[in-house]
């Protein structure tokens, strides 16, 4: 009986202490659950400190080279190539000859041609003396004028189909293509493309500058031009186009006329930097990051963190200078604009800043 009471106590009092540690581990649990729960509830952030600073208002913009003059021309007569004269990295002049076509019928078509131009002439040259003596009457001098004008196109015709048995450059340039070899036979209908042409002599450059930086634009105004490609180099530019309209994206395209070095080191399809330089080297403003921005810069909101809560304010901004935006009113300079996770904010969230 004895033996028994002592179990029992023994099994009473193990059933005791595994009721209270397991007490005691639901408590821990349920706190380190609360402070989980708290810090969740914080939506990660970064931030940046709005600053009054001096910025340099020069800003670069990118884009490709292109030529001012390019031309892929086709035949104008059908026929055979026998001979070609110029080949792809030639440099070519206008009217150089680059191929020569065969002629032998048309060179046949314009002696004949030719015969009945001397022929005509001739007779209207005695219908007009027999005219003047009443040999013959107006109407037969009328009609020998006709044939004579008739005979005088065809033999003219005649001397342009042989001009163009010699395919001339219709532009100054080099050779980028060449389509046609000795013994191709061309055609005009449908066209036969003959040669790709490509003038690097000058060359454009088309960028992108948004609203604020093209205000200070004109056109006919010089500015510097780089390519990684050559970087102990530099190239003049002369602004040629400044567009009316922006783009979908608000941007507006400006095109800068290059000329290219006596070596033509710049060729179309190469990347550039244009370097734009401003009057007013430097400004003191207020600057904020372009991506502390919710949305865009337009929406002209972003959140700031006060005690640890992400509040939305409307602020005015002003010129965007690269990654930078002018803010001219609603943020004084020390606060602190979240510059990531605003899409997973509201006014009035708890926020934990990322060092």
């Amino acid at each position: 009986m004895k033996k028994n009471l002592i179990t029992a106590a023994v099994i009473l009092g193990a059933l005791t202490l595994i009721a209270f540690t397991l007490n005691k581990n639901k408590k821990e649990n349920a706190a380190k659950i609360a402070i989980v729960a708290e810090k969740n509830a914080a939506v990660s952030v970064k931030v940046s400190e709005v600053k009054t600073e001096e910025v340099s208002l020069d800003f670069v913009a990118n884009g490709n080279f292109e030529p001012t003059q390019e031309l892929t021309f086709s035949a104008e007569k059908s026929g055979k190539i026998i001979q070609v004269l110029a080949k792809e990295g030639d440099r070519v002049s206008v009217g150089q000859t680059l191929a020569i076509m065969r002629g032998d019928a048309i060179n046949v078509n314009a002696q004949a041609a030719e015969a009945t131009y001397m022929n005509a002439k001739s007779d209207y040259s005695r219908f007009e003396n027999a005219y003047k003596t009443g040999g013959v009457t107006k109407q037969q001098l009328d009609q020998s004028k006709v044939a004579l004008t008739n005979a005088e196109a065809n033999y003219k015709q005649s001397r342009i189909n042989i001009g163009d048995t010699h395919i001339k450059a219709p532009i100054n340039g080099i050779i980028n293509k060449k389509f046609i070899e000795p013994g191709s036979i061309i055609s005009a209908t449908p066209a036969t493309s003959l040669f790709e042409i490509v003038n690097v002599s000058k060359l454009k450059l088309t960028v992108t500058v948004d609203e604020s930086q093209v205000a200070s634009l004109r056109v006919g105004n010089t500015i510097e031009v780089t390519t990684s490609v050559y970087p102990d180099k530099s190239f003049s530019g002369r602004i040629t186009f400044i567009a009316a309209k922006a783009d979908g994206n608000l941007n507006f395209p400006v095109e800068i006329e290059i000329t290219n070095n006596a070596n033509n080191d710049l060729k179309a399809g190469m990347y550039g930097t244009a370097e734009f330089k401003s009057a007013q080297q430097k400004q003191v403003m207020t600057t904020v990051p372009r991506n502390a921005f919710v949305g865009s810069v337009s929406s002209n909101q972003v959140f700031v963190v006060e005690n640890g809560i992400a509040r939305l304010k409307t602020v005015t901004a002003g010129r965007i200078l690269g990654d930078k935006v002018e803010v001219l009113n609603g943020l004084s300079n020390g606060e602190t604009v979240i510059t990531t996770g605003q899409i997973n904010l509201q006014d009035g969230n708890a926020v934990e800043v990322i060092k």
